[in-house]
């Protein structure tokens, strides 16, 4: 099929669903213009004096260089952080939203830029590496993660010479110790606020996907890539290989092939992004009216 065809086809098969559960990568945020592997414009902007001045290859590279101090590197997690909080709502994601308007819904993602959290509401995500926009003990020592809004904005206003002072460094008020980025790495917090995105995922599995139920459902792909497969794509090809009503849909920059056991059960759109969502929701609400 043409690429035009296969809009329409994925169209209808969202308009026949009963629920879509949404694969959200970090491919969906570059479509928006946020991309954290590569540099565009608006990050680089943002992150331009640290850029020249530490050599880093990308916005991530920034994220898990190793500076001399901790002043140095709460400076640009600052910087990088409030980016993200300043950051406009990508139009794709707009799109999305209008896309699954009529559906029930829910987003399992790996990105940790907050943009999901502008147009579904917290029930209805599952933040599987994370969120930027908060802050755990580096221990951690303690089971809570704290919103990072005021704190950011405070040492966004202080940065000297790519620095923070040492009075500005989020500290844990239970054992002193600095503060990091609620962001997956060797330290973090699997605890409650974790556990309960998880769990939000799994009531909705166990809805509309488990215990016999006969509902239409699409699994929705978005700029998933090979890093982190375990999380949505293979689970995806699974829940699709052993549901009957499941339809799953890939839509990404790169081409690529339905794996052989889900072939008819399955289709990849490859390109923009942006544009293949503009077009699949133009094609829903052509059709609605």
């Amino acid at each position: 099929m043409q690429k035009e065809e296969q809009v329409s086809f994925l169209a209808e098969k969202i308009r026949q669903a009963d629920a879509v559960l949404i694969g959200g990568g970090s491919g969906l945020s570059s479509a928006a213009g946020y991309n954290h592997y590569h540099w565009l414009p608006y990050m680089e902007e943002c992150l331009q004096d640290f850029k020249e001045w530490y050599g880093l290859k990308s916005p991530f590279d920034g994220f898990y260089y190793c500076y001399s101090s901790p002043e140095q590197q709460w400076a640009y997690y600052a910087r990088y952080i409030q980016s993200m909080w300043d950051a406009p709502t990508g139009q794709p994601y707009y799109d999305l939203r209008d896309i699954v308007a009529e559906k029930e819904v829910f987003v399992l993602t790996t990105n940790i830029d907050m943009q999901f959290e502008r147009i579904f509401q917290k029930e209805r995500i599952c933040d599987y590496q994370g969120n930027s926009g908060y802050v755990q003990c580096s221990q951690p020592c303690h089971d809570q993660i704290y919103s990072n809004v005021e704190m950011i904005r405070r040492m966004n206003e202080n940065i000297r010479e790519l620095r923070v002072t040492s009075e500005l460094l989020p500290r844990c008020n239970e054992c002193g110790k600095i503060m990091v980025p609620w962001v997956r790495d060797d330290t973090f917090l699997e605890g409650k606020d974790w556990r309960e995105g998880v769990r939000r995922y799994e009531n909705f599995l166990k809805k509309y996907l488990m215990n016999g139920t006969d509902k239409n459902v699409v699994l929705l792909e978005l700029g998933v890539g090979e890093m982190t497969p375990s999380i949505i794509k293979l689970p995806f090809w699974e829940m699709t290989y052993k549901n009957e009503k499941v339809f799953y849909a890939c839509l990404n920059q790169k081409k690529s092939s339905t794996p052989e056991h889900i072939k008819d059960k399955g289709i990849y759109i490859a390109g923009d992004l942006a544009e293949t969502l503009r077009d699949l929701k133009e094609n829903i609400a052509g059709k609605e009216m």
